[in-house]
């Protein structure tokens, strides 16, 4: 089978298309042969070298994918040949076809087109995850989103209008911040041309931001830092801007707000139950239009290093995907 293999650290230019070995189902996996891949930031911080974690070369990425199954290990009562699924893989996800534990292989409804299925699970699941477990949010809070157009900003969006939230989005251009209004944004600021600092401290009456979904780093965090509520729960998502922000602890204890981690992918390790509840609420939420899957492009298996250039440089609104 063909795949996209990473055989050392560095830019996504030296990402080989290349023939390797088919997988086999073992104990507790299915093999799918994948129509789909969801490519997302966290992708190109690993072949760089540059995330949490550092696989052993090489490596194929890739983290989310929507197939069909085609072979079924020991121990696996719930899935059947033929069956269309998404996938969580962690890693091998660009390729024509990946082993996947059981247990993170979920059937698709039929109405989910194969491109939207593959990319609902990790922008999605991560906003889910960090507005339902981390953040607790209640419905009237506000909730700020920052880098509310690319893939995991616009599903915060999405979801925090379906937890009842009133969302307010901030984008470095009017034409993502379009985007994040047909996504229910009931606030828009553009940071490009705003203080940030100021149009969040007068929020609430000047009382501040309940929740923060800060995916940006940089000046973004800090702005966002200094504008909190009492009792609020600014959530660390990312660094897409490049730079990894020091916090001032002492603003935390004065303003009386907690900052909090999210790690999807730990969250799956740790509480697959929950996790797997996430997912079936995601789909409901699907189903029934509360929230959406917005395709920006979608690139052939071949051009993974295009596709990684456009996700790395923080031109897409919404989510982009591969197809083998």
């Amino acid at each position: 089978m063909k795949a996209i293999v990473c055989e050392e650290f560095a830019g996504v230019e030296k990402l080989q298309y290349k023939e390797v070995p088919d997988p086999i189902a073992k104990k507790g996996q299915v093999v799918i042969d994948v129509k789909a891949s969801g490519v997302n930031f966290p992708d190109g911080l690993l072949v760089q070298g540059l995330y949490q974690m550092k696989p052993e070369l090489p490596f194929v990425p890739g983290s989310e994918v929507a197939g069909v199954v085609s072979e079924i290990g020991e121990g696996v009562p719930h899935l059947k040949v033929g069956q269309r699924v998404i996938g969580i893989t962690q890693l091998g996800g660009y390729a024509e076809k990946v082993a996947c534990n059981a247990m993170h292989t979920m059937p698709i409804p039929g109405p989910i087109p194969d491109d939207e299925a593959a990319a609902l699970v990790t922008a999605h699941a991560t906003a889910h995850h960090a507005l339902k477990q981390r953040a607790k949010i209640q419905p009237g809070e506000t909730l700020v989103v920052t880098g509310a157009a690319g893939g995991t900003g616009l599903a915060a969006v999405q979801i925090g209008k379906a937890m009842g939230a009133k969302v307010v989005a901030v984008c470095s251009t009017q034409e993502k911040l379009d985007v994040a209004k047909a996504n229910g944004a009931d606030i828009l600021i553009n940071y490009k041309e705003k203080d940030l600092k100021a149009e969040l401290k007068a929020l609430n009456d000047g009382k501040g931001v309940d929740v923060v979904y800060e995916c940006v780093g940089g000046d973004a965090f800090d702005a966002c830092s200094r504008c909190m509520a009492w009792n609020g729960r600014l959530l660390v998502i990312g660094f897409a801007s490049g730079e990894i922000p020091k916090f001032p602890v002492n603003l935390s204890l004065v303003k009386g707000y907690s900052v909090v981690g999210v790690f999807w992918g730990s969250f799956t390790a740790h509480q697959p139950q929950d996790f797997m509840q996430n997912m079936q609420e995601l789909v409901k939420w699907y189903l029934e239009g509360k929230v959406k899957v917005v395709i920006d492009e979608t690139f052939s298996l071949a051009d993974t290093d295009k596709a990684l250039t456009k996700v790395m440089g923080r031109g897409v609104k919404g989510k982009v995907a591969l197809t083998p």
